[in-house]
């Protein structure tokens, strides 16, 4: 990863190819569907390359993958309107850090109840699901302008509020 965030493309792609069959299994393991596993690696190996600027390198590699594994299959269970059910719950309770990780994001939905929910809801998609702006604007019938101001509107709002307390 060291290498891969210091330019050298071969050892990214190394390090991308290493990734697939560990996140393969991951992903089984989870119980995620045979169908639905190819989807989830290539989500999670686009966030790596994409997110690669926010690993650390003085903190171990791993939790950091299975992370941004963890939130791709969560998002894409919200996506598909599965419910999690409790027998999953309390395995991803397990994980260490799915306290911190639920209290982050309990803050973030209380803010968002706070904004206007044309805000809020373009927030949402485009920073929470990961939705692009066209995407977002076909799901939800408006342009794609109108979709980045409403981000852009939301996320000034939810910077003027946080700064506030």
């Amino acid at each position: 990863m060291q290498a891969s965030m210091a330019g050298d493309s071969r050892a990214h792609r190394a390090l991308l190819g290493a990734l697939i069959p560990v996140l393969r299994r991951y992903f089984a393991r989870k119980g995620v569907n045979d169908a639905d596993i190819d989807d989830l690696v290539q989500m999670t190996l686009i966030a790596v390359h994409e997110r690669g600027d926010t690993y650390d390198p003085g903190k171990p590699f791993a939790p950091w993958v299975y992370a941004i594994a963890r939130y791709k299959m969560i998002d894409q269970f919200r996506r598909r309107r599965n419910h999690i059910g409790l027998d999953d719950i309390g395995e991803l309770a397990e994980e260490r850090d799915f306290s911190e990780a639920l209290t982050a994001r309990l803050d973030v939905d209380a803010h968002l109840a706070r904004i206007p929910e044309k805000q809020a809801a373009a927030v949402r998609a485009i920073r929470i699901e990961q939705l692009s702006v066209a995407e977002t604007a076909a799901r939800d019938g408006l342009s794609p302008s109108d979709i980045k101001i409403s981000v852009h509107r939301g996320l000034k709002a939810l910077a003027k509020r946080v700064l506030r307390k």
